[in-house]
């Protein structure tokens, strides 16, 4: 059961949120302790009931050149075939424009916070960046084994890469990105809150909030906070993996966009 008043002890720090490649220090206002992430302008919501789920989508104004790569349609299209019991507490989900300086220092496809502020709500909440299409999709010519195995990924998406001396490059084009942020990014992100839950919520299967242990809670937060990044991004991808292929054995992906 949901308690607004226990916010993830991890908010503000490193822990907080797990994409893929995802490094960024943003400095804040002084006296504004919100993450950046938090920080939304210019937005609208809407309210979407997918499998007896309550799910808000909050949709951030682009700027020029800039655009979300799926519709809250494609998506509702691909929440609807998760398991309904992997959806835990996640309730927000966030089409965001990232600010300029966040798409130099670190440019992510997307993120999950485990527990976001909006509105005076927390919850927790998974993010999809808007791309600028005039900028280029890098990828550096040394690689780690997890580097490699991510460049494939780009690859079977449909991203086209030239050599440089440097690295390796690819245009922006709105059908591959939509398929690494759809396809990919969206279960990924979902991947990483399932490992959440099996951690950190699900033992026990409380349904009562009298009867949960918090100070057990706390410590299964604590250990799976410690858990290395490569084994959650190496869950989160296995999930993700497993539900792609699920989709596409059963004719349900790709489809077209529906605006």
């Amino acid at each position: 059961m949901h308690n607004p008043i226990r916010r993830n002890r991890n908010i503000g720090t490193k822990n907080q949120g797990h994409g893929q490649n995802n490094k960024l220090t943003i400095s804040s206002p002084y006296g504004d302790l919100r993450p950046f992430y938090e920080k939304l302008t210019d937005y609208q919501k809407e309210i979407r009931l997918i499998n007896n789920h309550e799910f808000i989508f909050i949709v951030e104004s682009t700027r020029k050149n800039s655009f979300h790569s799926c519709s809250i349609n494609d998506i509702q299209r691909i929440i609807e075939n998760i398991p309904a019991k992997d959806y835990g507490e996640l309730k927000y989900i966030i089409l965001r424009q990232p600010k300029r300086k966040e798409e130099i220092l670190s440019p992510v496809w997307g993120r999950l916070i485990y527990s976001y502020d909006f509105e005076n709500e927390y919850f927790p909440a998974i993010i999809l960046d808007a791309v600028d299409l005039e900028k280029y999709l890098s990828w550096p010519k040394k690689q780690t084994i997890e580097d490699q195995q991510e460049f494939e990924r780009l690859k079977a998406d449909g991203h086209i890469f030239t050599e440089t001396k440097r690295n390796f490059i690819a245009e922006f084009r709105t059908e591959n990105i939509r398929n690494t942020q759809l396809y990919r990014t969206l279960p990924h992100e979902f991947g990483h809150y399932v490992h959440y839950l099996e951690v950190v919520e699900r033992p026990g299967h409380h349904d009562n909030e009298e009867d949960i242990d918090y100070d057990a809670q706390d410590k299964r937060m604590d250990f799976y906070f410690r858990i290395p990044k490569s084994e959650k991004e190496k869950f989160a991808h296995t999930y993700a993996e497993k539900f792609k292929d699920k989709l596409i054995n059963e004719n349900k992906i790709p489809f077209d966009s529906l605006d």
